[in-house]
């Protein structure tokens, strides 16, 4: 029987260990992969601090997962020993439920994510279902190819389905992990886009990401602001802050939207009041699909788009979530196997 190495957390806000552990051979319909990359993303915080119902302990954690196809299971026929395969936070759906049936795969009655349902991809070796695999472009790294099965697909996924269209007014809240990659994207779209953070200190990246306009929301209204540019068709909000998400309705231009993919259990404070009249709407966005992650990469190929990338040893992946959770990281964290 095979091992491999891979973090466990042993019990929720436990440490990160790199053990070794029994590798899985994939069952019908999962294929194995070796891990080439995997992202260290924002959410891994609550996975690690039992934030979800029902987990089962050890933990694995990792969503963003690359890597190349190295056991196929049985009735897989679409996926080959050595191709290149991505696997994002949808990490498979049941075909079958009524969800799935509609075309819904995003809302699975039975969705799998890796490390919440499978172990994930801080490992050698993820054992997942094979419709959770994306194709990696050949023009994308394993190591550009990992943060776009979360962090890419999330924003990229949520600006195009928003009815925004080229020319317009997008602001993107908050200059983090998934911003960077949201003014990259809104760029290449062609919006005019706006970043919104706080304080002065991420305007040079800012601006060098793609954004047109800079407001320092600790400088003054944020909704006054956006107003004075014309108004905003959309704000996509990446920070896990509601008060912040609730500052920018006031700088809505008519229909327009706000679409939170920053995750806060606070309530938003907005009353109805100000929706009614300029008929907005605040709406949240998912992830997107296994489809959805190629497309995305297959964008990221044709627009240039890269997320900025810190790179660290499947080693060091205790010292690389440290640094995630304390804010310490660049934009976005990155194992390398």
């Amino acid at each position: 029987m095979s091992t491999h190495r891979a973090v466990h957390v042993q019990s929720s806000g436990g440490a990160l260990e790199l053990v070794d552990t029994q590798t899985v051979s994939p069952e019908r319909g999962q294929v194995r992969v070796a891990v080439a990359a995997c992202g260290v993303c924002g959410t891994d915080q609550a996975i690690v601090n039992g934030g979800f119902p029902g987990m089962a302990w050890p933990v694995t954690p990792g969503h963003e997962i690359a890597g190349t196809v190295a056991e196929v299971g049985s009735g897989v026929t679409d996926f080959a020993v050595g191709d290149r395969v991505a696997v994002g936070w949808f990490g498979g759906h049941c075909g079958v439920c009524t969800q799935c049936r509609k075309g819904f795969f995003i809302h699975c009655e039975k969705g799998q994510i890796p490390s919440l349902h499978y172990p994930g991809g801080y490992a050698e070796s993820v054992t997942v279902p094979a419709n959770a695999l994306a194709r990696i472009p050949d023009e994308l790294s394993f190591v550009e190819a990992a943060p776009m099965g979360c962090a890419g697909v999330t924003t990229y996924n949520a600006l195009r389905h928003t009815r925004a269209v080229a020319g317009d007014l997008v602001a993107v809240l908050g200059v983090g992990g998934l911003g960077h990659l949201g003014l990259q994207f809104a760029h290449a779209m062609g919006f005019e886009t706006v970043a919104i953070a706080r304080g002065p200190g991420k305007e040079a990246d800012a601006r060098s990401l793609g954004a047109r306009h800079y407001i320092d929301s600790t400088a003054g209204d944020v909704s006054a602001a956006l107003r004075d540019l014309g108004g905003a068709a959309v704000v996509l909000a990446t920070v896990g802050n509601s008060q912040a998400m609730a500052d920018t309705v006031g700088g809505l231009a008519p229909r327009g939207e706000l679409v939170a993919i920053g995750v806060s259990a606070d309530p938003l404070p907005i009353s109805p009041v100000q929706l009614i009249q300029p008929a907005l709407s605040i709406s949240g966005h998912p992830s997107g699909t296994a489809r959805d992650v190629e497309e995305t990469m297959h964008f990221a190929v044709l627009s240039g788009v890269r997320a900025l990338i810190e790179e660290r040893p499947l080693a060091e992946a205790a010292s690389a979530y440290a640094a995630m959770e304390q804010g310490q990281a660049r934009y976005r964290m990155v194992l390398t196997i």
